[in-house]
């Protein structure tokens, strides 16, 4: 048995029109996920149960069905109730939706992981909860979030493969197309592993590259207090009038 790279070379262009097509599913389906999720997690955290308890019913629902089951409910039950969505757009809202969840369960344990007294102090000089979250809590739970999101944001690239049952014209699509067409399965998914290698390991170095760069003021110590905490936490008195 020879490996013939004809194959491969000759459906380039096939090859590259599925990377593009799974670049931006996988995108906008990680952002469209993030966006999501902190919301959930926020209700999840409170202490009100009419909140957090449709917060935790959410999380579970689509933590615990399998990725093909749902999108298939979503393809088929949305016609059902009325709304139909062309193929790819049902697969970016499945796939959103789907990674939500877990991003949720990140953003919650990222927040728990920041020591309570940081949430507590700031709301003691007097930061509402919000902008508490936003410039005291956020930019130290980025060391605890970015490599669990990380993890998930791979999965659900590698997940965006299970669109090609709808005939979305991703990198697996593409491939079965290049199979049908060539009788070479081993050259054609030796070609589609790769591309897919690629892509994570492209995701995981960004990942990498921001955990640098935004983490490393929490691993650090933040280089200057918020104007509120240093007229409180001055060490000099302030000048008297």
């Amino acid at each position: 048995m020879t490996l013939d790279l004809s194959i491969i070379t000759d459906n380039a262009g096939l090859f590259a029109q599925g990377a593009v097509a799974t670049v931006y599913i996988s995108v906008a389906a990680i952002i469209s996920g993030l966006l999501i999720a902190f919301p959930v997690a926020l209700l999840r955290l409170s202490p009100r149960r009419v909140m957090s308890w449709p917060a935790v019913a959410y999380v579970e629902l689509f933590r615990n069905i399998p990725f093909i089951v749902m999108l298939s409910l979503f393809f088929y039950g949305l016609p059902f109730f009325g709304l139909r969505l062309q193929p790819m757009t049902t697969g970016i809202v499945a796939l959103a939706l789907f990674g939500s969840a877990y991003f949720a369960e990140i953003v919650r344990g990222a927040i728990l992981s920041v020591p309570r007294g940081q949430m507590e102090s700031a709301r003691a000089i007097g930061m509402s909860y919000l902008r508490a979250l936003r410039e005291i809590i956020f930019p130290q739970m980025l060391r605890f979030f970015i490599p669990a999101a990380t993890n998930t944001s791979i999965s659900l690239v590698k997940e965006s493969a299970v669109l090609a049952t709808l005939s979305v014209a991703e990198l697996t699509y593409q491939g079965l197309i290049v199979q049908g067409q060539t009788f070479a399965p081993f050259e054609v998914f030796l070609a589609t592993a790769t591309i897919y290698w690629g892509l994570t390991a492209l995701l995981a170095a960004g990942f990498r590259t921001s955990e640098r760069r935004l983490g490393g003021q929490a691993r650090r110590g933040f280089s200057s207090r918020h104007r509120l905490a240093a007229r409180y936490l001055s060490l000099e008195p302030e000048p008297r009038s």
